[in-house]
């Protein structure tokens, strides 16, 4: 078996995550395109994965641990937009998580009709495609790739 190059490979992640954030960004704020709450949460992965290889090269003797922590993350990135992914394909009905911002039954009339006026975007709405795929199927992949390359990485931390 090929042997994976941890410090190369917890690198290329951190690139992957901000480039991952930083298109997120491009296509809501530059190209316009509204994401829904779904897509919102699919972006935490990232900034953690950001966040955990920082205090890694700080705390570098717990690398290890934080690998573990890195494929759980994106373990459980993965199981998010595999749900995300089901509610655009009509599998599965959207959820309360979709419509975060309707839940209050306590507003004024006020409220109302200002959330009346603004546009919601739907988890089932697709607002934007590559060739074709969703940016949660791009996700799907990404997140279960580097799930895949951490766990290996994980067990074979201690024969590297």
């Amino acid at each position: 078996m090929a042997k994976i190059n941890k410090t190369l490979t917890v690198k290329l992640i951190f690139l992957i995550s901000i480039f991952a954030l930083a298109s997120a960004f491009f296509i809501e704020y530059v190209l316009g395109h509204q994401p829904c709450n779904l897509c919102i949460l699919e972006r935490i992965p990232y900034l953690l994965a950001i966040i955990i290889i920082f205090i890694n090269y700080k705390f570098i003797y717990l690398e290890k641990y934080f690998i573990l922590l890195l494929t759980l993350i994106f373990l459980v990135a993965t199981a998010l937009s595999l749900y995300h992914l089901g509610i655009e394909q009509g599998f599965i009905k959207e959820s309360l998580v979709c419509e975060l911002n309707n839940g209050s039954n306590l507003l004024s009339k006020e409220n109302i009709l200002q959330q009346l006026q603004q546009k919601n975007v739907s988890c089932q709405d697709v607002t934007f495609k590559i060739f074709g795929l969703s940016l949660t199927s791009y996700n799907i992949i990404i997140s279960f790739i580097i799930s895949i390359i951490t766990t290996k990485i994980y067990l074979n931390y201690d024969n590297s």
